[in-house]
């Protein structure tokens, strides 16, 4: 990955406001997906490559931490007040849990996108130091013996 900034010409972008407009993290108009959740190759208005973007399984974490739990919860409070057949369950229930959990994940891969490229975050390396200088055999001290 070659780090080919030119940030120069461009006013910083907050992250949460890029993860909001899905647009690029460098000049804020441009898309920053192709798909509903597929990260284009490039900006279509500056050319930021976006190949140093690897949000990972982020995403899904941050929609399980913020959304999933309070729709599964909506499921069970269901269940357990008006104990509703199970056809009821598929009406209500699982379109809450899938609108729920389906959504989010584009912002929340767009913010994880965006905050990479402002904290400039990149696979970690490991750091190869150089072997230690030979040291020098000291004389023996007086009366160390």
């Amino acid at each position: 990955m070659t780090d080919t900034r030119d940030d120069t010409r461009y006013e910083p972008q907050a992250p949460l406001s890029v993860a909001a407009r899905s647009a690029c993290p460098r000049c804020g108009r441009g898309h920053l997906f192709k798909g509903f959740l597929n990260i284009a190759p490039r900006c279509d208005v500056c050319g930021l490559d976006y190949s140093f973007a690897d949000p990972a399984d982020g995403p899904a974490f941050f929609v399980m931490m913020t959304t999933a739990i309070p729709a599964v919860a909506f499921g069970l409070w269901l269940e357990l007040t008006y104990d509703p057949p199970v056809w009821l369950h598929f009406v209500l229930t699982l379109p809450v849990v899938l609108i729920t959990c389906t959504l989010p994940l584009r912002f929340f891969k767009g913010w994880l996108v965006a905050s990479q490229y402002v904290h400039r975050a990149a696979e970690g390396r490991i750091a190869r130091s150089a072997p230690p200088p030979a040291r020098a055999t000291e004389p023996d001290a007086p009366g160390s013996r």
